[in-house]
């Protein structure tokens, strides 16, 4: 593609980063996309991103964004309020999105209609500030995202802490649940939510189906509680320094960071040292 930094010269403007105002062509054969603008048949970045092209047309992706939610996400999200039939969920979206009662399992697994008396209890399903595991399934008219628990695998989190990113370092995948070797079982969502907590066994919560309902955490020792910080403050460094966060970076950074106090291992030294020996190792295995 012809960009016209110094005309006639040329270049491919794949994952190309620009600054808003910066003249990404004036080729008329292309079409604007997001982030950009047209001014004297050339086209201009209205934001700070990387540059893509899908055939004619040319669109800036933003480094730093909000959620935008697609069907078949998922997301990690906290109710923020019990309506009629429904939930208020904060997505970290442009808008909270939605879990209708109709959308989740009732305890036990049971199938069967919502009754009146399911409305009356649902904040023994979820109640505000609890933290939920979910997955996209449609979209309402004014663009909120309707979710659903039909799983067994989604439901309230517990026994761990929540740890905010920014969503576009979260690759989607075919899965988000993974279970460390050190212990320890982590939920990517999509939203840049992702919840660090202790392992349970898959088996345990399948021979007690309610659990997922639980407000109670289990015991967690003082290791699995230093485990868990651990992981949580990986994934920090990972985003401070805007490094791909996956199950593979988060077990290299957990494995660079045995020798450090879980304390120090936000300080900017350790931090920038610790990233980069993540990226040398996902280099070295592409």
């Amino acid at each position: 593609m012809d960009v016209d930094t110094e005309p006639p010269a040329t270049r491919d403007i794949a994952s190309r980063i620009v600054t808003p105002g910066t003249l990404i062509t004036s080729d008329p054969a292309y079409m604007r996309g997001h982030g950009t603008f047209v001014e004297n048949t050339a086209i201009y970045s209205s934001v700070a991103g990387a540059v893509e092209r899908i055939n004619k047309l040319v669109s800036v992706r933003p480094l730093k964004q909000r959620y935008g939610g697609e069907i078949g996400d998922i997301i990690v999200g906290r109710i923020t309020e019990v309506a009629a039939k429904r939930w208020r969920v904060d997505v970290n979206s442009r808008q909270d999105g939605v879990l209708l009662l109709s959308s989740i399992n009732l305890p036990g697994g049971i199938q069967r209609r919502k009754s009146e008396s399911d409305e009356l209890q649902m904040r023994s399903f979820f109640a505000e500030g609890d933290l939920v595991f979910a997955e996209v399934q449609s979209y309402f008219a004014d663009g909120a995202l309707s979710l659903h628990t039909r799983s067994i695998q989604y439901g309230k989190l517990r026994n761990g802490t929540l740890v905010t990113v920014f969503p576009q370092l979260i690759p989607r995948s075919r899965n988000h649940f993974h279970s460390l070797p050190c212990g320890v079982d982590v939920v990517l969502g999509v939203n840049g939510y992702i919840w660090v907590s202790k392992h349970v066994p898959a088996s345990t919560i399948e021979e007690n189906s309610e659990m997922i309902y639980s407000d109670k955490n289990e015991f967690i020792s003082d290791d699995e509680r230093e485990t868990i910080a651990r992981i949580a403050n990986c994934i920090q460094l990972l985003n401070r320094l805007y490094v791909k966060i996956t199950d593979t970076s988060i077990i290299f950074a957990y494995e660079a960071s045995l020798g450090h106090a879980v304390k120090d291992l936000l300080t900017q030294d350790i931090a920038t040292d610790l990233a980069h020996a993540v990226k040398s190792r996902l280099d070295q295995q592409a």
